[in-house]
């Protein structure tokens, strides 16, 4: 039996929700041991001059406990 864990990240790029996403996922991986799976609760993005200027993402990331 294992016994996972969730927390919440917030992620940002200039090109996309999905290299927003990735970039996030890496980063999680980088600090949490056995990262397992990941899913977008919230997107959105910040304008300036009336163009999209960046993309952000809030995951909720899973990982599983160590015993």
């Amino acid at each position: 039996m294992s016994v996972a864990r969730v927390t919440e990240i917030s992620a940002t790029s200039p090109q996309s929700f999905d290299d927003a996403v990735a970039k996030g996922v890496e980063r999680a991986s980088e600090t949490l041991r056995n990262v397992t799976g990941a899913w977008v609760k919230e997107q959105r993005v910040q304008v300036g001059n009336g163009k999209v200027s960046e993309y952000q993402v809030n995951l909720m990331v899973t990982f599983i406990l160590e015993d």
